[in-house]
């Protein structure tokens, strides 16, 4: 199952050189991760679906669709969480297990995290602008909900964190 319409999983990119055997291999994973986001995803398990080594998958993977297998797999439990919390009334726990979360703290740090607010800010602001989508077909909703992981999230972290850091005053000893 696709994604986006240039054939590299809507990243974009193309696969610069890369062996189309080693790509329909890596592809394979992807579609695994696809068709079921809500599983643990470690890279041993993907790279022995793909029948590559751990560091050649990881790298290949990159390589191929511009993310991390890790970031691309958050981006699609994101994605999906987003759709159930738009278009459900199911609990947000609900939504996080069903996702592949196994906690809703860490369901919900992540999710402000990447979306820049929470579950149930996303919930209130979806339901309260519900406008009539049936003339946009599917896949460009798809593409303009999917998040944007370009910044791991514990970088995007440290990041703010440095950021809300006052600067420590440097006195001169003359």
């Amino acid at each position: 199952m696709g994604t986006g319409f240039d054939g590299n999983g809507g990243t974009g990119r193309r696969n610069n050189g890369q062996d189309p055997e080693l790509l329909r291999r890596l592809l394979r994973a992807k579609d695994r991760m696809d068709a079921a986001s809500h599983e643990q995803w470690p890279v041993r398990r993907l790279a022995r679906v793909s029948a590559v080594s751990e560091a050649h998958f990881a790298r290949s993977f990159k390589d191929a669709f511009g993310v991390p297998p890790h970031r691309y797999l958050l981006t699609r439990r994101i994605e999906r969480a987003k759709a159930l919390l738009r278009d459900t009334d199911q609990p947000i726990l609900d939504i996080a297990l069903q996702t592949g979360w196994n906690s809703l703290g860490t369901f919900g740090r992540t999710f402000r995290d990447i979306t820049g607010e929470s579950p149930g800010e996303l919930r209130e602001r979806t339901q309260a602008a519900q406008q009539p989508l049936d003339r946009i077909p599917a896949c460009f909703l798809a593409a303009a909900h999917r998040p944007d992981l370009t910044t791991a999230v514990s970088e995007k972290r440290r990041q703010e964190a440095a950021a809300t850091k006052a600067p420590t005053p440097t006195t001169e000893v003359t």
